[in-house]
């Protein structure tokens, strides 16, 4: 696990313990050793916060590679601090350029590292489960890894679009996880893909309780391209 990544586990994680005191479901689902991808639904910035306090293990979360690449003091510490946490850079370009962060992400997952995907692509609008993208689908199957369904509940009430930090006592956060999903084996052509990825949402659904919206989720001004992927 990276220092920095320990460090939080050992200040940051216990603080949010205590101040929001997470209701936690399903954690036997966590594999102990072994890569695997964990793919929620996404309602809060806070989701990964809170993900990161309940799981016992190193998440590989993604940045901006802007925060990598930045000069002076400022960008130095920005690149210390997320070299630290084990960060995936990903390119905002789009096409070519955000797919390096999948091929980034494959010897974590190969090397046993556990990374974070969020099908829809960007925050529910209005805290409902939208069709999910097929790259965390694509991802598994190139990796060799398992796919472990998450469910995050009350992370927008706690810390909705706008708020800076999350609001201890605005909500009670509730992460669930899902039986493993293991598509080894399974074809990687565009209806495989479409399949796979329907099914995940329906275990994503099965967790939340959300409304289920079979279309994409609007697009945010900036969205980020590796969870568009």
């Amino acid at each position: 696990m990276p220092l920095l990544y320990t460090i939080g586990r050992l200040t940051v994680a216990p603080t949010l313990r205590l101040a929001f005191r997470p209701t936690v479901e399903g954690l036997e689902h966590v594999p102990e050793t072994g890569g695997a991808i964990f793919a929620g639904n996404h309602l809060s910035v806070a989701d990964e916060l809170f993900l990161g306090t309940v799981v016992p293990r190193h998440l590989a979360f993604w940045a901006k590679s802007e925060y990598f690449k930045g000069t002076g003091v400022k960008g130095a510490i920005s690149k210390f601090v997320l070299t630290g946490l084990g960060a995936i850079p990903v390119e905002r370009a789009g096409g070519r350029a955000a797919l390096s962060a999948f091929d980034a992400a494959i010897p974590a997952l190969k090397g046993g590292d556990l990374v974070v995907v969020y099908p829809e692509g960007t925050r529910s609008p209005d805290g409902k489960l939208y069709r999910g993208r097929t790259g965390a689908a694509r991802l598994a199957i190139s990796a060799g890894v398992p796919i472990i369904p998450v469910g995050m509940i009350g992370t927008d009430r706690a810390q909705p679009i706008g708020a800076r930090v999350p609001r201890p006592g605005a909500a009670k956060i509730t992460v669930r996880f899902g039986k493993p999903l293991d598509f080894s084996g399974r074809p990687d052509d565009r209806t495989s893909l479409r399949q796979m990825t329907d099914e995940l949402m329906s275990e994503i659904q099965k967790l939340t309780g959300q409304e289920y919206v079979p279309r994409y989720a609007p697009p945010r001004a900036h969205p980020d391209p590796t969870r568009e992927a």
